[in-house]
C-alpha cells in the first residue's frame, strides 16, 4: 500500500505527492494529485515530459508552486531548472524562490507559509479556508491584485468556487492585463 497522498498545509496550500491511495483520504476529498495537477498520462509512456515544469503545490487564492523544468527562461519562469517559482496571483506573475524541492518542502512543513502569506490573509481566514474541500478556492471581489484588495484584504467578498476556476481566471487576468501567457498552473 501507498501511503504518500497530496497533503493540504494548514488548509491553505495543497502538496501533491504520488498516490491518492492512503487510509486518511477521506479527509482529503478532491485535493490533485501530482499526476492529475499535471495531467501525467493514465498509462505510463516513456516519452511524455513535464517539459515546463512540474506543478507541485497549488494554494486557495491561486498561487502555483512549479519545479522548473530544464528551460524556464523559455517558458516565462524566473529562477535555474530545478528550483521552484511561485505564480503570485497578486501580483499576476512568476517569482523565483531561489530553493529546490526538498528544500522549499522543509521550508513548508516548518511554517513558511506564515511569513511567505502575511499579506495575504485576513481576520478569519481559517475558518473561511477550512470550509472548503480539496476542489475549491476562493474567488475574490475586487480581484486580488487590485488597489482596493491590497489596501483592505479583508473588506473583499471571497466566495467558494471550483480550483479551475481560480486557476482558470487568473492565467485569464494575466493575459489580459498584462498580455503575455504564464502558461501550465496546472489542473484542478
Amino acid at each position: 500500500m501507498r501511503w504518500c497522498c497530496t497533503v493540504a498545509v494548514c488548509c491553505w496550500t495543497a502538496v501533491g505527492c504520488v498516490s491518492s491511495a492512503a487510509p486518511w483520504r477521506a479527509r482529503c476529498t478532491g485535493l490533485p494529485s501530482l499526476a492529475r495537477a499535471n495531467r501525467f498520462p493514465g498509462a505510463f509512456d516513456p516519452a511524455w515530459r513535464a517539459d515546463p515544469g512540474l506543478v507541485v503545490a497549488q494554494d486557495v487564492l491561486g498561487g502555483v508552486f512549479v519545479l522548473n523544468g530544464a528551460d524556464p527562461a523559455g517558458h516565462g519562469r524566473p529562477g535555474a531548472p530545478g528550483e521552484l517559482a511561485y505564480f503570485a496571483p497578486d501580483a499576476l506573475g512568476w517569482e523565483p524562490l531561489g530553493a529546490g524541492h526538498s528544500t522549499w518542502l522543509t521550508w513548508l512543513l516548518s511554517g513558511g507559509l506564515d511569513e511567505f502569506y502575511e499579506n495575504l490573509r485576513w481576520p478569519g481566514w481559517e475558518d473561511e479556508v477550512g470550509a472548503l474541500n480539496g476542489d475549491q478556492g476562493l474567488a475574490l471581489f475586487p480581484p486580488l491584485w487590485s488597489a482596493e484588495a491590497r489596501q483592505d484584504l479583508s473588506a473583499t467578498s471571497r466566495r467558494a468556487v471550483p480550483m479551475a476556476e481560480v486557476l482558470g481566471v487568473a492565467r485569464d487576468s494575466v493575459r489580459q492585463l498584462n498580455g503575455v501567457d504564464p502558461g501550465f498552473l496546472g489542473a484542478a
